[in-house]
C-alpha cells in the first residue's frame, strides 16, 4: 500500500500500549507521507509502557473512538503490549471500530498481542496469523491459524513481537 496522502487509525490505549510498538510504526508512517491519527477511547493523553511494566512516554490522543467510524481511514495500525491489548478489548468501541475495518476489507496491521482485539471482534475465521506465542490459543479457539513467523500477511499484517518491529515496518 502506498502511504503517501492515506489516512491512518492507530488505535491506542490510554494505558498500557508499548511505546516502540506505537512510535516505530507511526514514525515510518509519517515518513512515507502518511496521515496519523492516533485514537483512543479517552482524550487526553496516553501513557505509554515499555516491556508491559516500566512507564513509557506521554502522546497525545488526536480523537476518540465515539467520534470516529473506519469510512475515516484507509488503513488501521494496532500496537500491542500485553496491558493495552487487553483494555483495547475490553472496549466495545475499540472491537466495534476493528470489525469495522474487516467488513469494509480495509488494511489492518497488528504487532505482538493486539490480536487479542480482533479475537473479541471475531474476524478470524480462516486467517492465518501470528502474534505473541501466547495469544496462539487465544487465536485457534476464535477459528484462526496460528503460525509463529516473524511476519504473516492474510488479509491483514500480523508481527510475532517487539523484535520484528524493522521487519514489520518495511
Amino acid at each position: 500500500m502506498e502511504l503517501q496522502g492515506r489516512k491512518i487509525a492507530i488505535l491506542v490505549s490510554p494505558r498500557g500500549t508499548e511505546e516502540p510498538e506505537f512510535t516505530k510504526p507511526r514514525q515510518v508512517i509519517e515518513d512515507a507521507g502518511g496521515v496519523v491519527t492516533v485514537v483512543s477511547f479517552e482524550s487526553g493523553m496516553a501513557r505509554a509502557a515499555n516491556n508491559d511494566l516500566d512507564e513509557g512516554g506521554c502522546y497525545p490522543i488526536d480523537q476518540i473512538l465515539e467520534d470516529v467510524t473506519a469510512d475515516d481511514f484507509d488503513a488501521l495500525v494496532v500496537p500491542g503490549g500485553s496491558v493495552g491489548a487487553d483494555r483495547l478489548r475490553g472496549n466495545d468501541q475499540a472491537v466495534s471500530l476493528a470489525r469495522a475495518f474487516f467488513a469494509q476489507e480495509k488494511l489492518a496491521a497488528l504487532i505482538c498481542h493486539a490480536p487479542w482485539l480482533l479475537v473479541e471482534a471475531d474476524v478470524l475465521d480462516g486467517r492465518t496469523l501470528t502474534s505473541y506465542a501466547t495469544l496462539k490459543s487465544d487465536i485457534e479457539n476464535a477459528g484462526g491459524r496460528w503460525v509463529g513467523e516473524e511476519i504473516v500477511v492474510d488479509g491483514l499484517i500480523t508481527n510475532l513481537d517487539p523484535k520484528n518491529l524493522p521487519a514489520f515496518c518495511a
